[in-house]
């Protein structure tokens, strides 16, 4: 028996943990694999201020003063993870180092002075410059792009370090973590609700189901607001000081605008890290996944030919519809997710709200106001993502090829 039960381990689940058990409310945290098993802990440790529902669509769907305020709260959730990191005293090298936002040609570069325009207009939020192309190489030693925008807020850290800290801090809060422990059924008590996993039953008063790229059928309602969408990471050996600041002066982190983006920067024992995807499913076969990755890079930094590949790993996202972050409660139970590749940091804020407004400390939170778009087709993900997928390949090939 437990006053709250939250399902998953990741950093959504960590951070409501550790504020209900400082509250003294009993939490037990259930995994189905080991205690910070997927994509909370097999990110690329890169976060910045931002939804990832485009602007025009925020503002048609909830108008000026929401949309600023949604960016507001996405800049309050790095400083979160900040705030979590040094009360909890998680070692994880987390580093304020900036990122530069990547122009791949003519067109993204335009987006970026309209993107630096609403930064600057809308949100206030400062510290940003535009380079060309022939000032880049100030931030990055390739020739691959055609601008950048440059701000001085984003953050990265280890995400394995981070969320084995959040467990380890929740523990010592009071909550009690039970791995390999899979929920396989939910069923409403009056009051509260029983739990069966591969461990036993328990029950709760409350329930949070936060598993977001790993909802399952279990909740098929909060399933229809979500699906999943893989992504994909490698590494290099080590480069050597004199590298690394050539490649990263700045020591950055770097996104580009492609539909299939590129994400990537230098790690703390001296890697370059690499993600991204040909496609949203997250069932690629990983060899072949790190081999589009490795000739990505090779692209961008063809300094790096010769270096060793050594890691490579998968984690899957949870892509909500409108491609906006949601919590609320559906048939009793709480549930938070939809972080569209934004969750390291926009994941750990709301698991910190939703913990506060489960253990009566808060009334609400600005996402948990937001619709919930859910569709019956969510679970036949398998045969809608492959064609989206082939859409947004030729979307980034026409984009190229209109621009040169």
């Amino acid at each position: 028996m437990a006053d709250v039960v939250v399902v998953c381990s990741g950093v959504t689940v960590l951070n409501s943990a550790i504020e209900l058990a400082k509250d003294g409310v009993s939490v037990v945290v259930i995994e189905q694999q080991e205690i910070g098993w997927g994509a909370s802990s097999r990110n690329a440790g890169m976060m910045s201020a931002g939804i990832t529902a485009s602007t025009d669509y925020q503002l048609r769907k909830y108008g000026r003063e929401m949309t600023r305020q949604l960016f507001r709260w996405s800049a309050d959730a790095v400083d979160h993870v900040e705030q979590v990191i040094e009360a909890e005293q998680i070692e994880c090298d987390f580093n304020r180092c900036g990122a530069v936002f990547l122009a791949c040609n003519q067109g993204h570069f335009e987006e970026l002075e309209a993107y630096q325009r609403e930064l600057e207009q809308d949100h206030n939020f400062p510290g940003t410059r535009l380079l060309k192309a022939d000032q880049l190489h100030t931030e990055i030693g390739s020739s691959l792009y055609a601008g950048g925008l440059v701000n001085d807020f984003s953050a990265k850290l280890d995400p394995a370090k981070y969320t084995y800290g959040l467990a380890g801090a929740a523990a010592k809060h009071g909550a009690k973590l039970v791995d390999f422990a899979g929920v396989t059924a939910i069923k409403p008590l009056n009051p509260g609700f029983m739990l069966t996993t591969a461990k036993g039953d328990v029950q709760a008063d409350q329930v949070l189901m936060a598993t977001n790229g790993y909802t399952t059928r279990v909740t098929p309602k909060i399933r229809q607001g979500i699906f999943p969408a893989g992504s994909y990471i490698i590494v290099t050996e080590p480069l050597g000081d004199e590298l690394l600041q050539e490649l990263a002066p700045t020591g950055r982190n770097f996104e580009d605008l492609r539909n299939f983006l590129n994400y990537f920067c230098t790690t703390a024992d001296g890697r370059i890290l690499i993600g991204g995807r040909s496609s949203l499913s997250p069932n690629l076969d990983l060899n072949v996944s790190a081999q589009h990755l490795h000739d990505r890079l090779l692209e961008i930094y063809p300094q790096v030919a010769g270096f060793e590949i050594t890691h490579a790993w998968t984690g899957k996202l949870g892509i909500s519809f409108d491609r906006l972050p949601h919590a609320g409660q559906i048939d009793g139970i709480w549930f938070a997710n939809g972080y569209c590749g934004h969750g390291l940091a926009n994941g750990s804020y709301l698991g910190y709200e939703i913990g506060q407004v489960m253990a009566g400390k808060r009334k609400d939170s600005l996402v948990i106001d937001l619709d919930f778009p859910r569709y019956f087709f969510a679970n036949l993900d398998k045969l809608f993502i492959p064609p989206v997928s082939l859409w947004f390949r030729f979307s980034d090939w026409w984009e190229n090829r209109a621009s040169n």
